[in-house]
């Protein structure tokens, strides 16, 4: 699992330019633990100091309210984590994590990381740096979520999802479900399901078994 642990670290953005033996140091102190399909692995508010590192699979980092409304933040798979803001201080967690499909994670306390960065101060600066891009990241989501309306934030999630194909079509493989979507948009199911007939219907949307098809040309304003 160690070794696991390893080729899991050394996809990491902010390790990645690090002497193999900097990565050993870091990997020895893993604990690898593999999580079923829609597990939990973190919830908001948990009081808990640990770095995980996708070694395999996929997750969703999303925040609820009250009410029990989702809305994801984002996904990582492989060679990525999170986590990292316990590192840097004593808060409880911020957003819920929760598995897409089996996951194994590689789980680094606390203690052991800032241990670990006395040794290789240099890395500080690193994740900074890549922490600095994730809240890019999430500046732009909040902001689309507060400016943008429902048909544009579903016509962009479904871009972002889609792969290219050797043929020129774009194409979601894994499609998800309207919750799913929902949780993703930031709207309701209902919303979705209504958006979702809306291009079916205009023909910019095919769907099939498993996967859709986009036709939308990225000029239309919908």
């Amino acid at each position: 699992m160690q070794q696991e642990a390893l080729l899991g670290l050394k996809k990491i953005a902010f390790l990645s330019l690090l002497p193999d033996e900097a990565i050993e140091s870091l990997a020895l102190k893993a604990k690898c633990c593999t999580f079923p399909k829609q597990t939990i692995i973190i919830s908001e508010k948990d009081e808990t100091d640990s770095l995980y590192i996708i070694v395999s699979g996929r997750v969703k980092i999303f925040t609820s309210d009250n009410g029990g409304r989702e809305v994801t933040l984002m996904t990582q798979e492989t060679g990525s984590y999170f986590g990292e803001l316990a590192l840097l201080g004593n808060e409880p967690r911020s957003a819920s994590v929760m598995t897409l499909e089996k996951t194994v994670c590689g789980i680094i306390s606390k203690g052991d990381f800032k241990i670990w960065l006395t040794e290789y101060p240099d890395v500080t600066l690193n994740l900074l740096k890549d922490m600095s891009e994730k809240i890019r990241i999430l500046t732009r989501r909040v902001k689309n979520l507060a400016l943008s309306n429902v048909h544009e934030r579903t016509v962009q999630v479904l871009y972002k999802l889609a792969c290219k194909e050797e043929n020129g079509d774009l194409v979601i493989h894994d499609r998800p479900t309207q919750l799913e979507l929902a949780s993703m948009i930031g709207a309701s199911r209902e919303m979705i399901n209504k958006v979702l007939r809306e291009l079916e219907k205009k023909g910019y949307l095919e769907n099939h078994d498993k996967s859709i098809l986009i036709k939308i040309p990225p000029s239309i304003r919908l």
